[in-house]
């Protein structure tokens, strides 16, 4: 027989189930709340106490709310909030158990994906996956046979919140480690996201990508290409850890190719490497400003890299200087077609000063505008560099 006390803790079980059923939204908005507040970072002991040993019977409530909800974001991150407490409650690995059973890992990985939810509440699902991920290796397993590398990264290439990707590099990391049948999965995803256009993310995963590394051995080589294209960004963060990741691909097989691709990022492949206004959309005498060019990123990105790679090893510098390394930094520094149009400018002013203006083109144009030209000192150290080409 139960005693009076035990009697009385069913009875207010029962009146606060009954209490959850028959609520509405504002309602069970509520008495989350209220759950929240009073019983987050409780053990698996101290829920049962607090539910006269019923807790999974609010637990199954609360995931069946979810299932019939989250598609409308009803009251989503309270929700989820809620479902975490027992998730991360030590002792409680038969909450984890029975949130499984009703398909929660697909719930939260759709979550991911619907466009209209909010940016907190897809975070709140990652923190929830995180805690099925850490659970052990059968659970980033279960993760990974969800498609769960394909939701992650696609949230991790396509989300505005820092914070959220954040969070979605840690559960990569955790999906990538410990996790021997999916680990080739979760390396391949992080280089699909090398490819998106998304500063923070291309960074992240370089990072995660370089705690892979190891592990990977000569899947290393699908690397070279999209490092080497992320190399080239415009953001210093990004570039920062594409070299840091150069650095450990050298100990790999690839550190030819990878070397071969770098030097080639030297010598831009265009000719076109300057920005002009649209002539129709201003006075066509008036010059336009100089524009950021992406060619000179590149070639500055690449010099940055080979300096960083030189020191790292003199068996590297020699590499590169077998690759011709030196003539494609001249020309990252110089910019051979570059200087070629300010002389041939400056040969111009010299031959017909009063005609020349109608005879430039517009990249003689742009280099005379953005440059102090010493036009004669120019020319007869052109002239004298001709005549001895010892003499520099």
């Amino acid at each position: 027989m139960t005693s009076v006390k035990e009697q009385e803790a069913i009875r207010k079980l029962l009146v606060f189930l009954r209490e959850w059923d028959s609520a509405h939204k504002v309602a069970r908005s509520c008495i989350l709340d209220n759950f929240i507040k009073s019983n987050d970072g409780k053990t698996e002991p101290e829920l049962e106490l607090e539910f006269s040993q019923g807790a999974s019977l609010f637990l199954a409530r609360l995931t069946v709310w979810l299932r019939m909800t989250y598609v409308y974001s009803t009251c989503l991150n309270k929700l989820l909030k809620s479902i975490g407490i027992f998730l991360s409650a030590a002792s409680g690995h038969r909450y984890l158990l029975e949130f499984l059973e009703i398909g929660g890992v697909v719930i939260l990985l759709e979550i991911l994906g619907l466009n209209h939810l909010k940016q907190e509440d897809k975070r709140e699902s990652v923190k929830l996956l995180q805690l099925v991920a850490d659970a052990g290796r059968k659970y980033k397993e279960l993760i990974c046979e969800s498609y769960g590398v394909q939701s992650l990264t696609a949230f991790l290439a396509a989300s505005d919140s820092a914070e959220a990707q954040e969070d979605v590099q840690v559960l990569l990391d955790s999906l990538g480690h410990g996790n021997p049948k999916y680990q080739n999965q979760v390396y391949k995803g992080l280089v699909a996201v090398l490819l998106c256009t998304s500063p923070r993310a291309q960074q992240l995963a370089l990072q995660t990508l370089r705690s892979m590394l190891d592990m990977v051995g000569e899947m290393a080589s699908v690397l070279v290409e999209p490092v080497l294209g992320v190399l080239c960004s415009v953001h210093l963060g990004v570039q920062y850890e594409a070299i840091q990741l150069l650095k450990g691909l050298l100990a790999h097989q690839v550190r030819p190719t990878l070397l071969k691709g770098l030097v080639a990022l030297l010598t831009p492949s265009g000719k076109k490497t300057l920005a002009f206004c649209d002539e129709t959309s201003q006075d066509p005498t008036t010059l336009c400003p100089r524009e950021p060019v992406l060619v000179y990123v590149q070639q500055a990105a690449a010099a940055k890299a080979v300096g960083v790679l030189a020191k790292e090893s003199a068996e590297v510098a020699e590499e590169l200087i077998q690759l011709k390394v030196v003539h494609g930094l001249m020309v990252a520094v110089g910019n051979l077609d570059h200087v070629a149009s300010q002389r041939q400018a400056s040969i111009s002013l010299e031959d017909s000063p009063e005609t020349w203006y109608t005879e430039m083109d517009p990249v003689q144009a742009e280099e005379l505008a953005s440059n102090t030209v010493d036009i004669p000192r120019d020319l007869a150290r052109m002239q004298s560099t001709e005549t001895n080409p010892g003499v520099s």
